[in-house]
């Protein structure tokens, strides 16, 4: 089982699936461990980003040198736990400097058994991503190190994401509700298909008394609790193989009542709408991607989170069985789809993170255009 140590000399090594390797120190837990190996472009917010639930079955490189400057705190998690199957930093911070911080990244990441790797040349590993892409990755560090053919055979035995279900993993198995903060205004229904606690507290803050639903949930379910609007949430795997959630959302859309999707959801209206999906090379993550909103034109900092994309056309409206739609937000960096919107039915959906946690709060216009949706049916 790893265990945590505070020796930083114990060796460790990172073997990706084409046979790359890369020699450094153990940091968190010490074992072995796999998963996608990606990368996130963002400087702060590395709490969030280990306790995203979208992460699931992720080995995360962190592009940004030094890590673990503020610690860990126990305000900021986006779960119950950190989701990401193993973390990869270069030049770890020695001695955490917060107010808030309770305990060092070291520390947490060998309290959950997450197994990391320090002391690596990550823009040379992030350079090979980005020309080859995300690819199997493992991570092996004291007893678990051994001759690397055969670490490199453990790898390739690992499960690719693409095909992979993963939003029943993560999601709640009870449902349970986030109350209006104030006076309540309406009531959501929220499919989790990986939630981040601080996107039912942005509905909160305006209102919005939120039902949590599994993903399991029914459409009798959603609309059980007598919803204004349904909301689908982000979420880790391939969106192909989320035909349940699909046929809830389709339910959602025969009934108009009014939708929100994000990131996982994004995908799941994508195919609800008879779109496909297909993954992306290395992905979007961090909190500094540009996307720009095509229906005022104002361009914003986002973040992001994805590894596959909707495959809808960029130009002029498509036709649906829900009336027509258009492609609402697309990223600056890659032309990819980052949102749709129906003209014809209350529902759209982006492909980015717009609760803010961590990442900038450009986004956050997004909830109050869902509750204007909501006020909209309402009237």
């Amino acid at each position: 089982m790893p265990g945590f140590t505070k020796n930083p000399k114990i060796p460790a090594i990172l073997v990706l699936e084409d046979g790359r390797t890369f020699r450094g120190r153990a940091y968190g837990a010490v074992g072995e461990t796999f998963g996608e190996a990606v990368f996130s472009t963002g400087m702060t917010g590395y709490q969030e980003t280990l306790t995203d639930p979208s992460y699931h079955r992720q080995v995360v490189v962190m592009t940004a040198p030094h890590v673990g400057n503020t610690g860990v705190n126990d305000e900021d998690p986006e779960s119950k736990r950190i989701w990401v199957s193993g973390y990869v930093v270069r030049d770890p911070a020695r001695v955490p400097s917060n107010w808030r911080s309770r305990r060092s990244l070291d520390e947490e990441l060998a309290a959950q058994g997450v197994v990391g790797i320090s002391g690596i040349d990550t823009r040379a590993l992030t350079r090979h991503l980005r020309e080859r892409g995300a690819m199997r990755v493992g991570i092996f560090s004291g007893q678990e190190i051994a001759d690397e053919t055969a670490l490199l055979a453990k790898v390739r035995a690992v499960p690719e994401m693409k095909g992979a279900d993963l939003s029943g993993e993560v999601a709640t198995t009870e449902r349970y509700v986030v109350p209006a903060i104030g006076t309540k205004r309406f009531t959501v229904a929220a499919v989790d298909l990986g939630i981040k606690g601080m996107t039912p507290h942005r509905m909160a803050e305006r209102g919005i008394e939120v039902h949590v639903l599994p993903a399991t949930a029914t459409a009798e379910d959603v609309y059980a609790v007598k919803p204004d609007g349904v909301f689908f949430s982000n979420g880790p795997g391939d969106p192909a193989t989320a035909d349940h959630a699909v046929s809830v959302m389709r339910a959602v859309l025969e009934r108009s009542t009014p939708l929100f999707g994000i990131c996982f959801g994004n995908q799941i209206l994508g195919r609800a709408l008879g779109f496909g999906t297909y993954k992306l090379k290395y992905g979007h993550r961090g909190i500094n991607q540009p996307v720009q909103d095509r229906t005022t034109g104002k361009v914003e900092v986002t973040a992001h989170n994805h590894g596959f994309a909707v495959d809808a056309p960029l130009d002029g409206p498509s036709d649906t069985p829900y009336g027509q739609v258009v492609v609402s937000h697309v990223c600056l960096n890659d032309n990819v789809v980052e949102g749709l919107q129906l003209l014809d039915r209350p529902a759209f959906s982006v492909q980015y993170h717009p609760e803010a946690a961590a990442g900038p709060h450009d986004a956050a216009y997004l909830f109050d255009r869902f509750v204007s949706l909501m006020e909209g049916q309402r009237a």
